[in-house]
């Protein structure tokens, strides 16, 4: 079953984006029809409604664009129009302005040959900005989308906007490649400042430096809003943007009651893979005092204890995941989730869950500390309500385990689970240094499930054997109903 993406229906995203591109426009003083206008907001928001995205939706542009700077609107309105790896492909619409610069080679996207390039200084003056060259293989996770957003932006835009106008835009999407370190000591503002100067020189623009000081001021800006998620005062909306995020890159996950328990897991595992990586020194951008650094420090370190937290609670669903992925194992891969935990309540009739058979616990784990007892708190309780609804927003099974055996030993389990799912450790492997009280309790509360399932199958055959019993002229004389 395919589930609702996102709260804002199209029409409500296109009137919103028109309504925030006649405004920017307005104040850049550009002349535009209302047909050009309305053509636009159709190319933005076409994408941004597409069947995986949850996270990048038009919500979040509108979020990123804030309401205070025309250049900030319209940078944030396209810089997510091109997201190859969630959309799975290129909007047709958008791919009008894509085609002429780009081709796929080898089912990657490049940059055309010199040769192929038709004159064209915008799009020329846009591969400056993100120091790209005539050839040059694509990146997914190195600006490719960001880089083609630029493109389709400079090119719907370049018939009514200056092209220093452009120029600010590109530097604004730019600045949305998110997550990326100084390189020996210069930090990415700094590039894109260093940058802008050489394209204003050379293009013989009339930017002056404090416009582009303060075109860099507003990329920072645009990169922040981009990634605020991070900082959230609540940990429980940071996961929920976290979870939404999952679907739109495993896009199994957006059939619920039919992913497997193998999908979740690859899902969850990518996630903490990634987290673990990240740096909350590489998340958020400052040039020039700006962000101040007060401000700046506070959404650092607000950034780490969230990741902190994360990446506990990820640790612990994934050592739950792979107990139950060790019990599977003998079903095959394609074994369901919902098959091994029950449905999701919402969304199914008289649905059983496995945690109804779970017994209570006499003396559950005491946290240690404030990150235990938060994240103890999220799995029991719930991450914040999100966009998607294809997973519960509470872990009854993980928090289950962590009352029994406690945070460390879901860490020690977690290391042995990473294993396991390499193939290093097999799963009476894993399974025989789980602890055996968790292991015994979980086993019966699935056999109980099942045989929960079984029951209502033989209320089915009660059924039918009572109608057997009925004498038979009672069906012959009942007229055949074909499905045509």
């Amino acid at each position: 079953m395919l589930l609702g993406k996102t709260v804002m229906d199209s029409k409500q995203a296109y009137l919103q984006c028109l309504e925030r591109l006649i405004w920017a426009l307005d104040r850049l003083e550009a002349k535009v029809e209302p047909s050009e206008v309305a053509r636009i907001a159709e190319l933005i928001v076409q994408p941004m409604m597409g069947p995986w995205r949850f996270f990048h939706t038009p919500e979040h542009i509108f979020e990123v664009g804030g309401d205070e700077d025309a250049i900030e609107v319209l940078a944030a309105l396209f810089h997510d129009t091109v997201y190859v790896q969630v959309d799975r492909s290129i909007n047709f619409n958008v791919s009008y302005y894509i085609t002429p610069v780009a081709k796929e080679v080898n089912k990657q996207l490049q940059i055309r040959d010199q040769s192929e390039l038709p004159a064209d200084a915008i799009f020329d003056m846009v591969m400056l900005v993100f120091n790209f060259v005539p050839g040059e293989v694509l990146n997914p996770f190195a600006g490719q989308n960001e880089f083609l957003s630029a493109v389709v932006a400079a090119k719907a835009l370049e018939p009514f906007l200056k092209r220093e106008q452009l120029l600010q835009i590109a530097g604004c999407i730019e600045a949305t490649i998110p997550f990326r370190a100084a390189e020996s000591g210069v930090t990415v503002s700094q590039r894109l400042y260093d940058r802008l100067q050489a394209i204003n020189s050379r293009f013989n623009l009339s930017l002056t430096d404090e416009e582009m000081r303060e075109t860099v001021k507003k990329a920072v800006r645009i990169s922040n809003r981009d990634v605020m998620s991070f900082a959230h005062h609540s940990s429980a909306h940071f996961l929920a943007n976290t979870w939404n995020l999952l679907p739109e890159t495993n896009h199994n996950l957006i059939c619920c009651g039919f992913y497997t328990v193998r999908d979740y897991r690859v899902a969850l595992l990518k996630m903490e893979g990634f987290l673990n990586y990240l740096k909350p020194e590489i998340i958020f951008r400052q040039f020039e005092g700006y962000p101040d650094d007060r401000t700046y420090q506070r959404w650092e370190t607000t950034a780490k204890y969230n990741l902190e937290i994360a990446k506990l609670y990820l640790g612990c669903k994934l050592s739950a995941l792979a107990l139950l992925e060790a019990l599977s194992s003998g079903f095959g891969i394609d074994v369901s989730l919902a098959m091994m935990m029950g449905g999701i309540p919402d969304q199914s009739v008289n649905c059983v869950r496995l945690e109804s058979f779970f017994p209570e616990i006499e003396k559950p784990y005491q946290s240690k500390n404030g990150l235990e007892a938060e994240v103890l708190n999220l799995l029991e309780n719930g991450r914040a309500k999100s966009t998607s609804k294809t997973d519960l927003e509470n872990s009854p099974l993980t928090t289950f385990v962590v009352k029994i055996v406690g945070f460390e030993e879901m860490r020690y389990q977690c290391d042995r689970a990473k294993e396991f799912f390499k193939e290093n450790l097999n799963a009476d492997d894993f399974i025989s240094d789980f602890n055996p009280i968790v292991t015994e309790i979980v086993i019966d509360s699935i056999l109980k499930l099942f045989d929960s399932r079984k029951s209502t199958i033989y209320r089915y055959y009660d059924i039918t054997s009572k109608l057997k019993s009925q004498p038979q002229s009672n069906f012959r004389d009942r007229p055949f109903r074909s499905n045509g």
